[in-house]
Formats: C-alpha cells, sequence, structure tokens
C-alpha cells in the first residue's frame, strides 16, 4: 500500500464503465426482489444501497472534474423532474384517499427531508429516502472529494466514526433532520469509496490489503447485526452500524475485484436489459412500490378467473412478484421518458 495516500490522474471521463451498468441493474432486481419477499439475507448477500450510493459516489467524482455548480445543477434536474412526476401521480391518489397536506408539502419540490404523506401511500413513498440521501451526497460531494484527496485513507477510516458514535453513543434525532443525518452516516463510507474507485486509490490496494481491511469490517456488521436484532430478525435494513460495516466492507471487496463485463457484448439480450434498467434507473426505482402495491388487486381480480385460479399459485409472492414487474415495464414504457426530458435529452420509449 505504499504511496497509497498520493492522488493518481482520474479515470478517463468519456465512455461507460460496463460493469457499473451491470452491478446497478443487479442491485435494482435485488431492491424489489427484497421489497416483495423480504428476505433479510439478501442485504447480506448483497447490499445493493451501498453498491448504488459507491457507483454513484464515483460517477459523481468523474463529473467534478467539470464545473461543480453545473455539475450539481445536472444532477438535481435528473433527480427531481422524476420525482415532481412521481409525487404530482402520487399526490393526488393520497388526496383521494383523504390526505390533507400541510406546509412540509413544499419537501416534495425540494425533499432534502423525507416529503410528506398519508398512511395508504406510505409504502409508495417511503422509497424516497434514497433519493433524499442521494441528494445530500450531491450537494455536500464538492467538499467531500476536496478533503477526501487530503488523505484518502485516513478519510475512508474516519467515515466510519459517525455512524458508530451515532449508534452506541449519542441518540440520532428525531424526524427529518435524524433520517437525514443517520442514512448519511451509514452509507458515508461507500460514497467515498466510490471516490476511491474514481480517483485509482482502490486499484493501488494489493488484493491481500484489501481483504485484510475489508473482512474484518464485514466479521464486525454480521457480529453487531447477530447482537441487535429487530423483532427477532437479523436484518441490515433495521440496523444502521450492521448494515455500514457490513456494506463497507462489501462494497470495497466489489469495488477492488469487481466483476468482468466483457462478455456482455455477446449476449444482445442481457446487454439490451441492462441498458434499459441503466437509463430507466430513477423510474424502475420510484415506481416499483407502486408496482407490488398495485399488483395485490390484481391479482384478486385473477382469483376470479377460474383457469388462472385452477392453474397459477396465485397465493405465492411469487406471483405478486412477476406482476409487479409488468407493471414496472408499463410503467418504465409509460412515464420513463421523463427521465430523457431531465436529462434534456429527446423523449424516447425505450433508451
Amino acid at each position: 500500500m505504499t504511496g497509497a495516500h498520493r492522488r493518481t490522474a482520474p479515470a478517463p471521463a468519456t465512455g461507460r464503465d460496463r460493469s457499473f451498468d451491470v452491478l446497478r441493474a443487479f442491485a435494482l432486481v435485488r431492491v424489489v426482489t427484497y421489497h416483495t419477499f423480504e428476505w433479510p439475507w439478501l442485504g447480506f448477500l448483497f447490499p445493493s444501497m451501498g453498491v448504488m450510493f459507491a457507483l454513484a459516489g464515483s460517477l459523481m467524482a468523474r463529473s467534478l472534474a467539470r464545473p461543480a455548480l453545473g455539475v450539481i445543477r445536472s444532477r438535481l434536474r435528473r433527480l427531481l423532474i422524476p420525482v415532481w412526476v412521481f409525487g404530482l401521480v402520487l399526490g393526488v391518489a393520497m388526496l383521494l384517499h383523504g390526505w390533507v397536506p400541510g406546509p412540509d408539502v413544499l419537501y416534495w419540490v425540494l425533499p432534502l427531508g423525507d416529503p410528506p404523506g398519508d398512511e395508504w401511500g406510505e409504502q409508495a413513498w417511503a422509497v424516497l429516502w434514497y433519493l433524499r440521501t442521494y441528494l445530500w451526497f450531491v450537494l455536500l460531494s464538492p467538499v467531500l472529494l476536496r478533503v477526501f484527496r487530503t488523505a484518502p485513507l485516513a478519510v475512508l477510516a474516519l467515515s466510519l466514526v459517525p455512524v458508530a458514535v451515532l449508534e452506541t453513543v449519542v441518540a440520532v434525532p428525531d424526524g427529518r433532520l435524524g433520517s437525514a443525518v443517520s442514512d448519511l452516516s451509514v452509507f458515508l463510507f461507500c460514497w467515498l469509496l466510490g471516490f476511491a474507485h474514481r480517483e485509482g486509490v482502490l486499484d493501488r490496494l494489493r488484493g491481500a490489503g484489501a481483504a485484510a481491511a475489508a473482512l474484518p469490517l464485514m466479521a464486525a456488521g454480521a457480529w453487531w447485526a447477530l447482537r441487535h436484532p429487530v423483532d427477532g430478525l437479523v436484518d441490515l435494513d433495521d440496523i444502521p452500524l450492521a448494515q455500514a460495516l457490513w456494506s463497507a466492507g462489501f462494497v470495497l471487496l466489489l469495488l477492488r475485484f469487481r466483476p468482468r463485463s466483457d462478455g456482455l457484448a455477446r449476449r444482445p439480450v442481457a446487454d439490451r436489459i441492462v441498458t434499459v434498467f441503466n437509463a430507466r434507473a430513477v423510474t424502475v426505482y420510484l415506481w416499483h412500490e407502486v408496482a407490488l402495491m398495485a399488483a395485490v388487486p390484481l391479482i384478486d381480480l385473477m382469483w376470479g378467473v377460474p383457469a388462472l385460479e385452477r392453474h397459477l399459485p396465485l397465493e405465492s409472492l411469487w406471483v405478486q412478484f412477476g406482476v409487479a414487474w409488468v407493471l414496472i415495464a408499463v410503467a418504465v414504457l409509460c412515464l420513463g421518458w421523463v427521465e430523457d426530458v431531465a436529462a434534456k435529452r429527446g423523449p424516447r420509449l425505450l433508451p
């Protein structure tokens, strides 16, 4: 690890890292799978949110080779316009179910805190925590990147201190501020790992050194999770410090020994699916819980069709999973063009 604190030339700003595209697509599938089946072990198998924050951090570091203000403005536009469309549709639905918004409805305009909603729509709008956290990281990235470059390894190590303090010494504040601070602290290390990847810091680490750092982090995360189950379940999503430690170690190994994707071009169907997932990532993420909610009444209707009742296991969550993906595809076709508009591209049915 000699010289690991020195900065090397950033990766080229042109071209796509196809392995990133594959990881983002896999992470989105994992998110939908978890929200359908709620298998706690999925977080250990593949901590998708930590991976997504790391990928976003790397891309943000690359973009900051340009003037910071323009980069932030572009990121906000790409994020906020899809959120506004989502909020408009969901807001109308919640109003029809008796929701009465207050002054905090402005968080739907700029979600620096969790936007408000009612109990009926909570499953749908609860996913906005990720976009709120991403928004804060984008705003903080010019400063974070400057600090990171002063001493990359030291800053990485120290980035786990806030979540450890919040979970063991100082109680997390209540309300929107507490939620924002907690989520930022949990995934700060992963965001900075994205910086480390882009700046070449991870490539200068020997494989054994990366493993020596990552495996104890994962072991500590697993130990903390086992010692602090929530409602009898060992689920990383409910145990912030365990989530931070396990994700830190897992993502460190993933980015240091990142999988190759050379063979993807030889598989046109898979290549096309990965392309669509990445061009419509915000749409898939925003609308997947709505799709899971809408799948329930649709399956209720399917019980009234004798052929479907006889031949399909309609009581199985696998049916909900399948119907939800059909509805997600419909959302991509009907609303995916919003991402094109947000990126100042011509709207397209599919990328």
